[in-house]
Order: C-alpha cells, then sequence, then structure tokens
C-alpha cells in the first residue's frame, strides 16, 4: 500500500486544501496581531501608566517570553497529540488571558496576562508551517503557505490603523487600547471555532500509526480530485520510514546540524524582523514625531507586510527557499539602514514601506522552509524549539536595542538590525539544503511512520 505522503503529493489542490490554507492564515491573523499590537501600544501605555522609557522592555518582552515557552511546550504536545488538538489549545489559551489583559488594573496584571497569553499564541506560526506542509501536495506547498502568510498579515496594518482609530479615544468609557485587546480576543475565538471543522493532518496520524484514519481524510481528497481526472500513480520514492522519539531525533547525529542551523537563524532573524515591527513608534518618537503622527506613520509603513507576502507568491516556487531568504535579508539590512539615517517623512515613509514588503518576501520564505526540513513525527518539536529561540531572543530585544536607540540614536539601531541580519545570511548560504518542489520525504530521510507507542523524547 502506497504511503499518505505519497498519495497527497500527486493530487491537485482540492477543497480541503483551499478551506485549510484560508482558516489557518485567518488564525496567524491573530498572532501578529497581537505581535505587532506591542510595538503599536508602547508609547500609548508609558503614559497610561506614567511609566519611564526604561519600563518599556519588561512590557513589550513579556508576551515574547510566554510565546518562547509556548512554541517550546506545544509544539511537542502537537507531536504527542495532533495539529488540530494543538490549534484549539494555543488559541484558546490566548483568547482567555488576552481578554483578561483587557481589564489590567496595573503595569504588573497587564505583564503577567501577556506572559500568559504568550504562551497561546507562541505555537501558532510553527504550527501553520507543520500542518500546512504536511497537507499540501509538494508542488503547491510554497504558494499555498504564503497565501495563508498573505491573509494573516493583514492583521499587521489592521493592528496600526486600529490602533490609530481606537488609541486616542474612549469608546464607551473604556480605554481605545483596551478595546484592541477585546478584538483580539474575540477573533480568535471565533477562529476556534472554525479549527475545530478542520481534518488532522493525515501524515501526522500515518506516524503514529492510526492509519485508518489518516486513509479516510486521504480518500476523501482523492474522491474530489478525481472529478477532475485520473490521478497519477503514486512515487515508490516517497515511501515513509521508522524512526522513533523527537528531542532525541532532532538534536541526534542526522538531524542536529539543521537545528542548530535554524536555530542560530531565529536567534538574530527576529533582531531584523521584530526590531523594525515592534520599535519604529519608538524610533519615531526619537525622531520627534508626536504619538498620533507616529501611529499614523506606522500604520502606513505597516501595509507593506502583505503587499510583500503577496509579492512572495510568484516566486517563492520558483526560486530556492534558501536564497530567496538570503536576498530578501539583505534588502532588509538595506531599508532599515536608509530608514536610521532618514529625517524627511516622505523617505522615512518610503524606507519604512519597502522594509516590511521586503521583510515578508523573507517570512513566507522561512516559514515554509523551517518544517520542510524535518520529519512528520518530530516537525513541530522542531519548528517549535527553533522558533522558540526566536520568541526568547525577541522578548530580550528590548532590553538591547531601546538602550542603543536612547543612548546612539536611530542609525546605530538599525546598524544593529543590520549585523544582525549579516549573521542570518551567513547561516542560510552556508548550512542551509535545498527544499523548493520537493516532496517532504525527500528532503528528511526517515522522516515519516514511527512506532505508536514512540511518543516520548
Amino acid at each position: 500500500m502506497s504511503s499518505v505522503a505519497a498519495r497527497l503529493n500527486r493530487l491537485e489542490p482540492t477543497a480541503v486544501h483551499r478551506h485549510a490554507t484560508v482558516i489557518a492564515g485567518i488564525g496567524s491573523f491573530f498572532d501578529l496581531f497581537d505581535i505587532f499590537l506591542a510595538g503599536v501600544l508602547a508609547t500609548v501605555l508609558t503614559q497610561q501608566f506614567h511609566l519611564t522609557r526604561a519600563a518599556l522592555p519588561p512590557i513589550i518582552g513579556s508576551s515574547f517570553v510566554g510565546m518562547f515557552f509556548g512554541a517550546t511546550l506545544l509544539g511537542r504536545f502537537a507531536d504527542a497529540h495532533g495539529r488540530r488538538t494543538a490549534f484549539l489549545v494555543n488559541l484558546g489559551i490566548y483568547s482567555a488571558f488576552t481578554l483578561l489583559g483587557a481589564f489590567s488594573p496595573s503595569v504588573a496584571v497587564l505583564i503577567a496576562t501577556r506572559f500568559l497569553a504568550g504562551i497561546g499564541i507562541g505555537a501558532e506560526l510553527p504550527l501553520v508551517d507543520a500542518y500546512l506542509s504536511e497537507l499540501l501536495p509538494a508542488r503547491h506547498r510554497g504558494r499555498y503557505t504564503a497565501w495563508a502568510y498573505t491573509l494573516g498579515f493583514i492583521g499587521v496594518p489592521a493592528a496600526g490603523f486600529l490602533a490609530r482609530m481606537l488609541v486616542p479615544r474612549q469608546p464607551f468609557g473604556f480605554d481605545g487600547w483596551r478595546w484592541m485587546f477585546v478584538i483580539g480576543s474575540l477573533g480568535a475565538a471565533i477562529i476556534w471555532v472554525m479549527r475545530t471543522k478542520l481534518p488532522e493532518s493525515p501524515r501526522w496520524l500515518e506516524s503514529v500509526g492510526r492509519v485508518a484514519e489518516a486513509d479516510a481524510i486521504v480518500s476523501r481528497m482523492e474522491r474530489e480530485a478525481e472529478r477532475r481526472g485520473p490521478l497519477p500513480p503514486p512515487s515508490p520514492d516517497e515511501i515513509a520510514s521508522e524512526e522513533g522519539g523527537r528531542f532525541r531525533v532532532i538534536f541526534g547525529p542526522r538531524y542536529r546540524g539543521r537545528t542548530l542551523m535554524l536555530c542560530v537563524f531565529h536567534v538574530f532573524q527576529t533582531v531584523g524582523y521584530y526590531g523594525f515591527g515592534t520599535l519604529v513608534p519608538t524610533v519615531l518618537a526619537a525622531k520627534g514625531y508626536s504619538i498620533v503622527t507616529s501611529l499614523t506613520f506606522t500604520s502606513l509603513t505597516f501595509i507593506g507586510y502583505p503587499i510583500g507576502s503577496a509579492l512572495s507568491l510568484p516566486i517563492v516556487e520558483r526560486v530556492d527557499r534558501r536564497w530567496l531568504i538570503v536576498a530578501s535579508a539583505a534588502l532588509m539590512a538595506l531599508f532599515g539602514l536608509t530608514l536610521g539615517y532618514a529625517t524627511a517623512p516622505a523617505l522615512i515613509l518610503a524606507s519604512g514601506f519597502l522594509y516590511t514588503a521586503a521583510s515578508n518576501i523573507f517570512s513566507n520564505a522561512l516559514h515554509i522552509f523551517q518544517v520542510e526540513i524535518f520529519p512528520t513525527f518530530a516537525r513541530a518539536t522542531a519548528a517549535g524549539t527553533a522558533y522558540g529561540m526566536s520568541r526568547l531572543s525577541t522578548g530580550a530585544m528590548p532590553f538591547v536595542l531601546v538602550p542603543v536607540l536612547d543612548r546612539y540614536g536611530p542609525t546605530a539601531m538599525f546598524g544593529c538590525v543590520a549585523g544582525a541580519l549579516a549573521i542570518c545570511i551567513v547561516d542560510i548560504a552556508a548550512f542551509a539544503p535545498s527544499t523548493t518542489g520537493r516532496a517532504l520525504e525527500m528532503i528528511t530521510p526517515g522522516s515519516g511512520i514511527r512506532d505508536a507507542g514512540s511518543v516520548g523524547s
């Protein structure tokens, strides 16, 4: 009998693929909304709670530290209990504690609720990456994942424009920034209901021995695809082999190099990617702009996030993912340094927009790439562990970049960002494998079926 992987890879995209892509993408909307909410609100909360600039790093960093724990722990949970179950757990935690955060009476309560909400949302993007990579045919994997993130990244300018509209006001006597937390919580709750209709990953079901369930899902997709014509035979090269464990595998001889390469990458890529999004309002304030003006500028530059994601669609399957990451990181460094030097409003807006556009070509390529290089039974663990490093790095980032900004100015801060991106470029160019258009089982030998009882590390 052919493996689930071989049967999936011969399909053309079906309604199941499209439905899963849309729901995964809308779910990632709230992860990205929440991440960039920290930067949008940073300057506002200093006034709300009468804080000094020195108090900003714990507020900005608390949710990212929570995301580190969430990405690491819920990634392993997803490999043990399934992608769909993990999706429901992570959004449930996020929705509950984000709603509690809206009613925070003090900075301490706000930091605590942001940390706990971060635990929930931390695994969201690695779970989206793992789930879609396992469900989609190899030749459509990159494009459909890019579509999911294009939907998700609408959350970034949405956070900016909502802040611009709500923060200066108090609708129904409730602070505008608190309404943003309520919106994030209720939106995530709606997506939670939608995700109950998603099928489990057939590759994961097969990897834990639940072959009949996997067969039922794939058979339904095959019947739909057959309405458009006969299916080609499954490739005999995609039969998966058995191997146990997860942490033992990703840090073992076969995958240790890939794991360390990805961990190093995530420690530094987050400085480039989130260093802009979470700190640009603070950078603009340092350049002398008012809160309202800085929020307006931020909202306009954030439009580049979904546009950059959309620009990746025609190239993500045509250009080797590793070189796409390298090229877009170089552009981010260039546009970031330009923004650091810029004083004219037009140049600030142009360089900010180009930075965000380039960063989402970068982001889409890395999210597709990071789950392609590990086996199914350890994919969420590996992606979550490496991605967790980015959340820990992001949590520490304000403690480094904010003092640099205060002492040396925006140009020096973006110089640090460019240095971090240079490390990412060398890491990927020297050590990353080629993945574009290849079946997952060909990228990660020994990547599929394991003993159903082998669920420990």
